[in-house]
């Protein structure tokens, strides 16, 4: 229990992280930022954080609470693990320095509020389709895809398990 409670610290509401955000700043560091369901934590997961991590001095990773997993069609046994348990696994990794749950389709307006530095998507996308971008870029900061690690996949892990 006193593990869960110390990566608690690493989870924010927004006004808590938008003034997190400011203290990091006001010291000169820069901040990425990423997003996703992550449901089951997998290897593609981990490579992405990490490479969205070396983009910038501080991550934060924002993850769809329960009702935006449901609502983007993922099934009706999804998600596995709720938001509670998605952001704490995320709190406890290294890479991540700050975890904040949203609950719209997209973090388009997060983004927006925040204007990360760096903005991190694993997968094929194209700039122009990533949530956000068109701000971030408009206050100067930059884009970045990551490339998937084939052969990982939440839904690939259940289809697994049930066999």
């Amino acid at each position: 229990m006193k593990y869960i409670l110390s990566t608690q610290t690493k989870i924010f509401d927004l006004d808590k992280l938008k003034r997190q955000i400011a203290s990091w700043r006001a010291s000169g560091k820069t901040v990425a930022f990423t997003n996703g369901c992550f449901d089951i934590l997998h290897q593609g997961h981990i490579y992405s954080l990490s490479q969205a991590a070396s983009e910038a001095d501080y991550l934060i990773v924002a993850v769809n609470s329960d009702a935006s997993v449901k609502r983007l069609g993922k099934g009706d046994s999804r998600p596995i693990n709720n938001e509670e348990s998605r952001a704490i696994l995320l709190a406890a990794l290294s890479v991540v320095d700050a975890v904040i749950i949203f609950d719209e389709a997209t973090p388009q307006q997060l983004i927006a509020t925040l204007l990360p530095d760096v903005l991190v998507k694993g997968g094929d996308y194209t700039i122009e389709q990533i949530a956000g971008s068109k701000e971030v870029i408009a206050n100067g900061g930059r884009v970045v895809i990551n490339k998937i690690v084939e052969g990982f996949s939440t839904t690939n892990i259940i289809h697994k398990i049930q066999g």
